[in-house]
């Protein structure tokens, strides 16, 4: 059975999106007084998880024609332009811009930590004396 054929609840689960950040999305993008009803906020959300399939699909085969054994933001960029959405490239060539800028600073951090020669239990017995000193000056403040 390929990934298109599943049925029953199990897929039914695992290819949805959570519904009440859906529900927060929808309602941020609407005016106030207009309410989307539960079956409309389900049918965008078989949109998008058809949507994220389909640039999915697109993705993995541009990849497989690299020979690559691993998507990459690249291959999801060419994905959005064979399939025809050169109106999102440029916004979503910002975001994975963004993100992989985030990720050298999320990693630098990391290695920056793991430099220290601090050991792990050490550092949480130092977070442990800050929360306390916190707490401290919290309650003398509010005697």
């Amino acid at each position: 059975m390929s990934d298109n054929e599943r049925t029953g609840p199990a897929a039914d689960d695992e290819l949805s999106l959570p519904k009440a950040t859906v529900q927060k999305l929808i309602s941020e993008m609407m005016p106030g007084d207009i309410v989307c009803a539960k079956d409309t906020r389900d049918l965008l959300i078989d949109c998008c998880v058809e949507f994220i399939h389909l640039i999915a699909s697109e993705a993995n085969e541009i990849c497989e024609k690299e020979t690559k054994k691993t998507i990459a933001g690249e291959h999801v960029i060419s994905a959005l332009q064979t399939l025809g959405f050169e109106d999102y490239v440029e916004e979503v060539d910002e975001v994975y811009k963004e993100h992989k800028k985030q990720q050298k600073d999320r990693d630098k951090r990391s290695t920056r930590l793991e430099n220290s020669g601090i050991s792990e239990e050490e550092l949480l017995r130092q977070q442990e004396l800050l929360f306390e000193k916190s707490r401290l000056k919290f309650e003398a403040q509010n005697q």
